[in-house]
């Protein structure tokens, strides 16, 4: 962990996104009464991987700065006007002539849960130049989504490198995710992740051999059941909280930014583990990515009410 205070707590580099939330009874079907339905209620919300875990990790205090690229449409200004309302550094954010990444996101009201239909022009992709090594190396974490997998990979090696520590957002699989996850210090899987990369369904197993001497924790998210880690010294699981869920779109990126919160502060896994699953429960109990995200102070106080799943 980078001792020197730097500019930044925390600089993210990945993907924003303007999501059109719909708040529906139950998940559409092609036949019977779910067929066609009434929205309940609509929103514009900024949001996307990265964007969502810069803002949670403004809103809980830490000095962070956005790396990616936005559009010149009206969702690209929505975007820049949102980040930098939330405090967050956009110095070294990229403006080309693009739509913007944008997604349809369909919530069942039910129960939170969700379906995203996403759409992203090539033109947004980053490219090597776009990565600010300055940044990087001055930072006390970097974070890297798994959207541009290049330029992930580049920056996680400029930060390495530095000796500054690199946690992840690793979503899916492709002919460069190990090549991602071996550049990484913190590789924080979605649940679907490590089986898929080694054949194992157990997550500890697959946690164990994915393992690289650099890796200073190796973690997977599990939804409901909350999140597993696996440290130098053993594996360590914490149950999600309880909550009333009403929205589940971006808790994993709100998880992230506990995560890198919980780091900073140099916690043990499970404390870490433990916060984060708390700022991901709350940011499920309102409605959208951006719209979800908790202070401090309503973290602190789920994990103080220890209420958990059993």
């Amino acid at each position: 962990m980078n001792e020197v205070p730097g500019e930044w707590d925390v600089v993210g580099i990945g993907a924003n996104s303007v999501d059109f939330v719909h708040l529906l009874p139950g998940y559409p079907q092609p036949f019977g009464s779910f067929a066609k339905m009434k929205i309940q209620r609509q929103e514009i919300l900024c949001g996307g991987q990265m964007a969502t875990a810069m803002s949670a990790c403004a809103r809980l205090g830490l000095r962070a700065k956005y790396v990616g690229v936005t559009g010149t449409d009206e969702n690209g200004r929505r975007v820049r006007a949102e980040l930098q309302q939330r405090g967050i550094d956009l110095t070294d954010l990229i403006i080309r002539d693009a739509q913007n990444q944008f997604a349809v996101i369909l919530v069942d009201e039910t129960n939170g849960d969700r379906i995203v239909l996403w759409d992203r022009d090539e033109r947004l992709m980053m490219r090597d130049r776009d990565i600010p090594a300055d940044a990087i190396a001055g930072a006390r974490i970097v974070h890297v989504d798994d959207v541009d997998q290049a330029a992930a990979i580049r920056a996680a090696r400029i930060a390495r490198e530095h000796e500054v520590p690199v946690t992840s957002d690793i979503d899916r699989l492709t002919d460069r995710t190990k090549e991602l996850i071996e550049c990484v210090s913190f590789p924080i899987f979605a649940e679907h992740v490590p089986a898929r990369v080694t054949g194992l369904n157990d997550q500890e197993e697959a946690l164990r051999t994915l393992k690289q001497p650099h890796h200073q924790v190796l973690c997977v998210t599990l939804g409901e059941q909350g999140a597993m880690a696996l440290d130098a010294e053993a594996i360590h699981y914490a149950p999600a909280f309880e909550v009333d869920a009403v929205d589940t779109t971006g808790a994993g990126d709100v998880f992230r930014a506990g995560f890198i919160y919980a780091l900073l502060r140099r916690w043990s896994t499970e404390d870490i583990l433990r916060f984060a699953n708390a700022a991901a429960a709350v940011s499920c109990t309102r409605l959208g990515a951006l719209g979800g995200i908790p202070s401090l102070e309503e973290v602190e106080a789920l994990v103080e009410s220890g209420n958990v799943r059993t």
